[in-house]
């Protein structure tokens, strides 16, 4: 079988300590991002905030980037543009403008914000006819409701993750496992933060699809310490076991990451705007979902077995 790093024999556990420091500090980051999107003072998409939004196409084709442009320098820098085009509807585009002020969009301003945008367009394309097909708003209570469904998805599949580790293997792996989940969804919404990137629906789904990632390469380091275990009890030696079994599975480990790393990065790089956020996100979890599947996960098992010796007595 080929093997990306052949044979290591690396110490992952004589560096926990430094690994705990620096985990303790992207958690606290991330649970500051936390209290700030619970607080309304982070970055949130229309779809949390409130807004309006736009379906319209246009006669021939355009440059998505000129339009961005042309909404930007018209005072909705924030505008998230997505084409639609398909067989049936060529050159079709939905237009989200954040609501300002943060109140109730009222009938009144709603058309204003939809007569500006017409203008901007006018204006950029005008030999380029601009059909408006469709608008509507998304008014602040709706977005708190899907805030408050994004949060409720987010703890309940870190708590399905405790369940299924628990019962595949034993409950300290689940709460080891589950520790490093969390420590992957908080540190990517901490650097989310930190960078100002808005956190929207396809964030929340990005961070959603990496834990289920990260709780991947826990389960493949925490089932060759499982079939270690029963090799070498007899030696008593827990934490040699555990460094082992990662260095049996770092190869693997580091290849998925790659192969992962290189679909996602196509996205970063050429899905436009629209995927940015998704990606971005992807393309973080996956290195701290690496990361912490060896140097959070399974020191935890450590700890814990250090203080309280189930295994080996």
């Amino acid at each position: 079988m080929f093997r990306l790093l052949g044979k290591t024999n690396i110490d992952f556990i004589g560096m926990r300590k430094f690994s705990f420091i620096l985990s303790t500090v992207l958690i606290l980051l991330g649970l500051a991002a936390f209290v700030a999107i619970m607080m309304g003072k982070a970055e949130m998409g229309i779809d949390f905030t409130g807004g309006t939004m736009i379906q319209g196409s246009f006669a021939t084709p355009i440059d998505i980037a000129d339009l961005r442009l042309s909404l930007a320098e018209g005072g909705f820098p924030d505008a998230s543009i997505q084409q639609l085009s398909t067989k049936t509807a060529e050159n079709t585009y939905l237009i989200r403008v954040k609501e300002r002020g943060g109140e109730e969009a009222s009938a009144g301003s709603v058309v204003q914000t939809v007569d500006q945008i017409q203008e901007l367009i006018a204006a950029t394309f005008a030999e380029n006819t601009f059909t408006l097909d469709s608008h509507h708003s998304i008014g602040p209570a709706v977005g708190e409701t899907l805030r408050n469904q994004a949060r409720w998805a987010v703890i309940l599949a870190v708590i399905c993750i405790l369940i299924y580790i628990w019962f595949r293997f034993d409950f300290r792996f689940g709460v080891a496992a589950t520790i490093a989940t969390f420590h992957d969804v908080l540190t990517v919404l901490g650097i989310f933060w930190l960078l100002g990137i808005e956190i929207d629906l396809l964030a929340i789904t990005a961070l959603l699809t990496l834990a289920g990632y990260s709780l991947t390469d826990s389960v493949v380091v925490f089932d060759r310490i499982r079939e270690n275990l029963k090799l070498f009890r007899k030696k008593g030696d827990f934490v040699n076991t555990i460094n082992i079994s990662i260095n049996e599975v770092l190869s693997r480990t580091i290849i998925t990451s790659i192969t992962v790393l290189l679909v996602i990065l196509t996205l970063l790089l050429f899905g436009g705007q629209v995927l940015f956020t998704f990606a971005l996100a992807l393309t973080l979890g996956v290195i701290i979902g690496t990361y912490s599947s060896v140097f959070v996960a399974s020191p935890i098992v450590v700890e814990w077995e250090a203080h309280s010796p189930k295994r080996f007595k």
